[in-house]
């Protein structure tokens, strides 16, 4: 049998050609998220950068460290500290000390009229003092250094000396360019105007010896004070968001997860049921074996062997294309910025070996369970058996069906029960589809039958016979049928739920918003800045104008004693004030009660009684224990927590809410607040327009995850489609030649095969639109408990795109394979004799004259 089974791979190899292409392309793209998911788990540290020239740097605590009986648990500070005045005396005294500032520059389009102008200005513009441009180092490549309050030099070559710039901090004029060093956009004003724009410096540059300065430290701060001495290599944790390059890789790490687990379970999904099939479809095969005298044993054998023949050179064949594919990956997410400009792959050898591994272990299971049906099967039974599906739904496969049914069901019900907030995390949105899809995969030959002939209904009634043989033969066919809809499944599921799941996820976050939300105007600070005391003045200044000032800050929780969690706060000013513009979801308590001694919280915090005191630590990492005044529904989880201004750490007013007094005219209203705050670079937007723009929308990684996964689904359909439809075809060549000699043309003939192309897809994408509904109707409940004004949100234009392009390629598949044999191996005299040998001699009728 071990023979018959190479000669069989050599015979039969177009049967092979798509399971082949299935299985290397499903180990290629293993492979590629293996390599690609290896290379973000070792990430480089940056070289200083802003401070590369920079001897010794000593930077003010921003950490905030607490001990927990599982050991010391830390936590950036929202309010870095400064270094410390005595110290810097100290420091003094060692040698030259610069004070380092940073801060946010935005400049404004158009011209003024003193000429002031910007063309293509960076977005992401920040100040820095003169004097810390030579610890990069910058150098002047044209003009002069700043010497007023007005004069800057900026980096790179967008502007020019001569040129002006009208930007929040006013307008001011270029004497000078340096060239960039490609980590920042920046603009240097004298040491003196830098200290008025940012105030507090919470790291200086010493020009001494590191030790020297280590031991100024330790004599002149407490051991606990978190100041740090940075020399070296260390010197990049002064620059901005050292670890950014970590972030990136984790959520790299995250997009690579996901798309590899999708892409493993899309393809064993497409490549067993693609194997599983081609096996089923020869079961006339296998019965005339039976009769010739093979054991059940020996037809297993044999379909296993051909599997691991097919399974290891597809599996090397993918390991080869990965390789080759996965620097284009690398590449693809550095140009969107979704990655740091270094990251390559690695030479890493175990997704290699994971990929073939799983590549032939999905090749022998596709196959395991469809030779051990066949091989029970007696010789009478199988020959009788090929001609008819009958007995689809196995034991076995109810089993599996009901059972991974049921468990989506029992976790779903579970999870609502329990915590409501799970179904809205990203690996759970994700990873519960497969389940589901799995589960109607296994039990759709129970519904193809009832919905094709739903699907069919009104076709098998309209004149003609094209609706009634698509009727009986997709009804008949329940294995061909089955198998062509469940990579159509697979697709619209996915592209329903996952993309479902993401739009449904922003509309709540945008509806929270706009619920909370209820002032008229919103007036918002430079990114990176805040309003002053006058500013503010300027504001309650303004006729018809009821303001509510906000500031944003953090403050730190230890939860069970071991966790330590940072939740955001908005600080408030005046708690009657805030409630005219803002409507909490409260599920108890008053916002009115809100004082300097307390604070609200959400039902996600672990104490959330009213009345009850927790302690926390503030923005400065400060201790307080504040009471409970409310208690907010959990939402989403951007409810966040409310103080007053007393617990803000000295954050700055970034938002002001502006509310209407009886008889104010909005209009009136909007220009004096413009007018207020355009010169400090304020902007004035409505409620309106602030909800909208503030609403999160997805991030650019989990935009690319879900694209990545979805092109992966649609190629693996494309394939899978292609694939069955070959090989379903091939076995239909006698049945479409009977239906020629009965009188039917050949357009009869393909209108047929399209209309059952069109009938099969149908049934997939109502599979599909039945799994997306369910992890959607999921979510729905979810946000119902969570207290959430949202309702699912059901992604139609890309799911009628989705089921569009498979049923174009289902019909187009059909047809092509349908014309190709036509022209290969059916010409009219062997349609005349096939007829001699299948259908009675019966007498010639005479000629018409």
């Amino acid at each position: 049998m071990l023979i018959t089974a190479l000669r069989t791979l050599r015979t039969r190899w177009p049967a092979f050609t798509g399971s082949f292409v299935a299985l290397s392309l499903g180990v290629a793209l293993l492979t590629v998220m293996g390599l690609a998911l290896a290379s973000t788990l070792d990430a480089p540290d940056r070289e200083p950068e802003r401070f590369a020239a920079a001897p010794v740097v000593v930077r003010g605590q921003d950490t905030l460290r607490v001990p927990t009986p599982s050991g010391e648990k830390t936590q950036k500070l929202a309010r870095p500290h400064p270094v410390p005045a005595p110290l810097v005396t100290r420091l003094k005294e060692l040698g030259t000390v610069v004070e380092d500032r940073s801060f946010p520059v935005r400049v404004h389009g158009g011209h003024d009229d003193h000429g002031a102008h910007s063309r293509h200005a960076p977005g992401d513009l920040v100040g820095h003092p003169w004097s810390t441009a030579a610890f990069a180092p910058y150098s002047l490549d044209a003009g002069r250094a700043p010497r007023t309050a007005d004069e800057v030099v900026v980096t790179g070559d967008w502007t020019a000396p001569g040129e002006r710039l009208r930007t929040d901090r006013g307008t001011l004029r270029v004497v000078g360019t340096v060239p960039g060093l490609g980590f920042e956009d920046a603009v240097f004003f004298t040491d003196v105007r830098a200290s008025r724009l940012a105030p507090v410096s919470a790291q200086l540059v010493v020009d001494a010896e590191a030790p020297a300065v280590r031991q100024a430290v330790r004599d002149s701060v407490p051991a606990g004070a978190g100041v740090r001495v940075l020399a070296g290599d260390e010197r990049r944790y002064a620059d901005p968001d050292p670890d950014r390059d970590r972030t990136a890789l984790t959520a790299l790490n995250a997009l690579f997860g996901t798309a590899g687990g999708v892409t493993a379970f899309v393809s064993v999904f497409v490549v067993a049921s693609t194997f599983a099939f081609a096996v089923a479809q020869r079961r006339r095969e296998f019965g005339l074996l039976r009769t010739a005298g093979a054991t059940p044993g020996q037809l297993r054998r044999m379909v296993l062997t051909e599997a691991l023949g097919v399974g290891a050179l597809a599996s090397g064949a993918g390991c080869v294309l990965g390789a080759y594919a996965a620097p284009l990956l690398a590449a693809h997410v550095v140009d969107r910025g979704l990655a740091p400009a270094w990251f390559t792959i690695g030479d890493p050898t175990w997704p290699y070996h994971l990929a073939f591994w799983t590549g032939l272990g999905v090749a022998l299971c596709g196959a395991t369970a469809a030779a051990w049906r066949a091989g029970r099967t007696a010789p009478v039974e199988a020959l009788r058996e090929a001609s008819v599906d009958t007995g689809t739904m196995t034991r076995g496969r109810w089993v599996c069906g009901a059972g991974l049914l049921l468990t989506a069901l029992v976790t779903l019900g579970v999870s609502l029960a329990g915590d409501p907030g799970d179904l809205l995390h990203r690996k759970t949105y994700v990873t519960r589809p497969m389940l589901l899809i799995t589960a109607v995969a296994l039990l759709a030959p129970v519904v193809v039958r009832p919905a094709t002939r739903l699907l069919t209904w009104l076709p098998a009634r309209l004149p003609g016979a094209t609706g009634l043989l698509v009727r009986a033969n997709t009804a008949a066919g329940v294995r061909r049928t089955a198998a062509v809809a469940a990579p159509v499944l697979v697709t619209v599921a996915l592209t329903g739920s996952l993309l479902g799941a993401v739009a449904t996820l922003n509309e709540a976050k945008a509806a929270e918003v706009r619920e909370r939300t209820t002032a008229v105007f919103v007036v918002t600070a430079p990114s990176g800045t805040g309003f002053d005391a006058a500013d503010l003045d300027r504001l309650r200044a303004v006729p018809g104008a009821e303001i509510s000032p906000t500031s944003s800050g953090a403050v730190y929780t230890l939860e069970d004693g071991v966790a330590l969690i940072r939740c955001d706060l908005r600080a408030v000013a005046d708690p009657e004030a805030f409630t005219a513009t803002t409507r909490l979801p409260l599920v108890a308590g008053k916002v009115s009660d809100l004082d300097d001694h307390s604070i609200i919280v959400n039902e996600e915090w672990e104490e959330h009684t009213v009345g009850r005191s927790v302690r926390i630590r503030l923005g400065d990492g400060t201790r307080k224990t504040l009471r409970i005044a409310a208690v907010m529904h959990t939402g989403t989880g951007d409810n966040g927590v409310y103080v007053t201004a007393a617990n803000a750490a000295g954050a700055p007013v970034d938002r002001v809410d502006v509310a209407l007094a009886d008889g104010a005219d909005a209009d009136a209203v909007a220009a004096g607040l413009r007018e207020a705050v355009t010169p400090v670079g304020g902007r004035v937007a409505s409620g309106d327009e602030w909800a909208a723009a503030a609403s999160p929308g997805s991030k650019d990684t989990t935009r690319t995850g879900l694209f990545l996964v979805l092109g992966i689904a649609l190629l693996y359909t494309g394939i899978s489609v292609v694939n069955t439809v070959l090989t379903a075809t091939s076995d239909r060549v006698r049945e479409l030649t009977v239906l020629r000699l009965t009188g039917a043309t050949e357009g009869q003939v393909l209108r047929l095969l399209a209309v059952e192309s069109l009938t099969v897809t149908a049934v997939g994408t109502l599979l599909g639109l039945l799994v997306a509904g369910l992890n959607l109707a999921g979510m729905g409940a979810a946000l119902h408990l969570l207290a959430v004004p949202a309702a699912p949100v059901v992604p139609w234009a890309a799911i009628a795109t989705v089921a569009g392009a498979c049923a174009t390629l289902t019909v187009a598949a059909t047809l092509t394979s349908a014309t190709c044999r036509r022209a290969a191996t059916h010409s009219p005299a062997n349609d005349q004799d096939f007829s001699r040998r299948r259908t009675p001699r019966t007498p010639r009728r005479p000629t018409p004259r």
